[in-house]
C-alpha cells in the first residue's frame, strides 16, 4: 500500500525518544542558566524553563527531586542543574529533568557547609546537653560585632531601656571578608582572657547573601564559641538565616534587639514583680501575725491560763482511772494466778507418786503370790512327771530281772552278749547276778530257731 512509508506521529516519537535514551550524552548533563517562568507548586511537581542569553529550554523537576533543594528557588536566580534529557511523547517535545539544583557561584559552599555541619554534629557540639542557661540578672555584657554597624546601636539601646544597670563592653571585630574569621576568634579570646568579668556574650552581624555571612560557618569560629567559659547568643544574619554559630551557640536569636532582650530581663517587669512580691509578702506577714495575735488572744482567754491549776484536774482524774484499772487487773492477775495454783495442786495430788507406789507394790505383790503359786504347781507336775519317769525307769531296769534269777552276759570286750552267735567256745565270759559276778568259759554252744535245737 502506498501509505505503508508514511509514520505515526506516535511512532516518529517514540523513534526519537529511544535516541535520546540511547546517547550515552544525554544521560548525564551539567547545565547553568538563569530560572525562568518559576511558580512554586505546593507538594507538588516544577515545571519551568532555563535560559540563558540566546536559548531557553523547558525543566521537570519531580516532588522526590524538588524536597531535597536546601534552598528557595525564586525567579530569575541562576542555578546549577543536572538531569538527563529526554523527549515528552504526548507533546513531541524533548525536556531536561532535573534531578539536583544548586545557587550558582554557591554551590561549593553550600556542599562545605553542609560537610562541616555533618562533621561538627557528629562530635556533638550542637547538642543540647552543652548548652549553658542565660543568668537572669547580668552585670556586664560582652559583645562581638563590627563598631561600625547597626548590631551594637540596637543592643546598647534595647540594653538601656530594659535593664540600665548592665555594662555593655564591645569587642569589635571583621564581620565579613577573608580575615573576619580570625578577628571573631582573636574577639573572643580576649574575652576568655578575663572570663570572670562578664556573665553573657553575644556575637553577631546583620543579614546578607551566605558569602556574607561565612565567618560565621568558618569552623574556628565554631569551635571558639563552643569553648566560652560563659553563655553565648548568637544573632547572625536575619531571622531565615541560620549559620553554624546560630547552632553551637547556647540560644540562638534572631535580630540584634532579640539577643540583648534574651541577656537582659526588663527592668519595669521585675520592679513590677518585687513590688508585687513585697504586696504578697506584706499580706502574707499580717495574715500571719493576725492569725498569731487570734491565737495568742484564745490561750489568754482560755479557762486554763485563768485558773492554771485545772490544767492537772484531767491528768488527776486520769491518774486516779490508771491507778483503779492497775488495782483491778493485779487482783484478777492473783485470781488467775490461785485458780492456776490450785488446779496444778489438784493434778499435782492426782499424780501422788505414794498412791501409785502403793498401786505397784500391790500389783507386785499380787504377781508374787501369783509367781508361788505357778512355781508350786509347775514343781507339783514335775515330781508327778519325775516319778512317773522313775516308776517306768524302775519297770524297764534290769535289775527286777536279775531279781528273777536272770543274768546278763558280757564278753572281754564288755559287749553285752544277746544272741549265742557271739559265742564260740572257750570264750570267757562274765556272767552279772543281782549280787555279784561270775566268770565262765563256754565249753560248747547249741542254736535254737523254731523250737527246733540246732548244732
Amino acid at each position: 500500500m502506498a501509505d505503508d512509508k508514511y509514520l505515526s506521529v506516535t511512532d516518529l516519537n517514540y523513534y526519537i525518544t529511544q535516541k535520546f535514551k540511547n546517547d550515552p550524552y544525554l544521560h548525564k548533563v551539567f547545565l547553568q542558566g538563569e530560572l525562568s517562568n518559576f511558580r512554586y507548586r505546593r507538594n507538588s511537581h516544577q515545571y519551568f524553563s532555563l535560559k540563558d542569553e540566546k536559548s531557553k529550554l523547558n525543566v521537570v523537576m519531580f516532588r522526590t527531586y524538588f524536597d531535597k533543594v536546601n534552598f528557595k528557588p525564586e525567579e530569575g536566580m541562576k542555578v546549577y542543574i543536572t538531569g538527563y534529557v529526554s523527549v515528552y511523547g504526548p507533546q513531541g517535545t524533548y525536556q531536561f529533568y532535573a534531578e539536583t539544583m544548586e545557587p550558582a557561584g554557591l554551590g561549593a559552599l553550600y556542599e562545605q557547609l553542609q560537610q562541616l555541619q555533618h562533621k561538627l554534629a557528629q562530635e556533638g557540639l550542637f547538642n543540647q546537653e552543652h548548652k549553658q542557661p542565660l543568668p537572669h540578672f547580668p552585670d556586664r555584657i560582652a559583645v562581638v560585632t563590627s563598631a561600625s554597624g547597626a548590631v551594637i546601636h540596637d543592643i546598647l539601646v534595647t540594653v538601656n531601656r530594659r535593664f540600665p544597670h548592665a555594662q555593655v563592653d564591645l569587642f569589635p571585630a571583621q564581620v565579613q571578608g577573608d580575615q573576619a574569621a580570625d578577628s571573631l576568634v582573636n574577639a573572643m579570646k580576649q574575652i576568655m582572657a578575663i572570663k570572670d568579668k562578664y556573665d553573657v556574650m553575644i556575637i553577631g552581624r546583620g543579614g546578607g547573601s551566605l558569602e556574607d555571612l561565612w565567618p560565621f560557618n568558618e569552623e574556628r569560629v565554631v569551635r571558639q564559641i563552643y569553648e566560652m567559659p560563659v553563655p553565648v547568643i548568637s544573632s547572625v544574619g536575619h531571622e531565615t538565616d541560620t549559620t553554624l554559630c546560630d547552632l553551637v551557640a547556647d540560644v540562638r536569636a534572631a535580630t540584634p534587639t532579640a539577643a540583648a532582650e534574651y541577656a537582659t530581663p526588663n527592668l519595669t517587669n521585675e520592679l513590677a514583680n518585687i513590688h508585687q512580691l513585697q504586696s504578697s509578702m506584706l499580706a502574707s506577714m499580717q495574715n500571719i501575725i493576725h492569725a498569731r495575735r487570734e491565737a495568742l488572744k484564745r490561750i489568754d482567754n482560755s479557762i486554763i491560763m485563768r485558773e492554771p491549776t485545772r490544767l492537772y484536774d484531767e491528768q488527776a482524774q486520769t491518774l486516779d482511772f490508771l491507778k483503779e484499772q492497775l488495782r483491778r487487773n493485779m487482783v484478777r492477775l492473783l485470781e488467775l494466778a490461785q485458780q492456776k495454783y490450785q488446779l496444778t495442786r489438784q493434778q499435782l495430788l492426782a499424780k501422788n507418786p505414794k498412791d501409785r507406789v502403793k498401786q505397784y507394790e500391790e500389783r507386785a505383790s499380787f504377781y508374787r503370790q501369783k509367781l508361788d503359786a505357778n512355781v508350786k504347781n509347775i514343781l507339783q507336775k514335775k515330781r508327778h512327771g519325775l516319778a512317773k519317769i522313775g516308776q517306768q525307769l524302775d519297770d524297764y531296769s534290769p535289775l527286777k530281772t536279775l531279781d528273777r534269777g536272770y543274768v546278763y552276759v558280757v564278753n572281754e570286750q564288755k559287749q553285752t552278749i544277746s544272741s549265742v552267735t557271739q559265742l564260740k567256745p572257750n570264750n570267757k565270759v562274765n556272767l552279772n547276778f543281782k549280787d555279784g559276778k561270775a566268770v565262765a568259759v563256754i565249753k560248747s554252744t547249741r542254736r535254737i530257731k523254731n523250737g527246733n535245737e540246732e548244732k
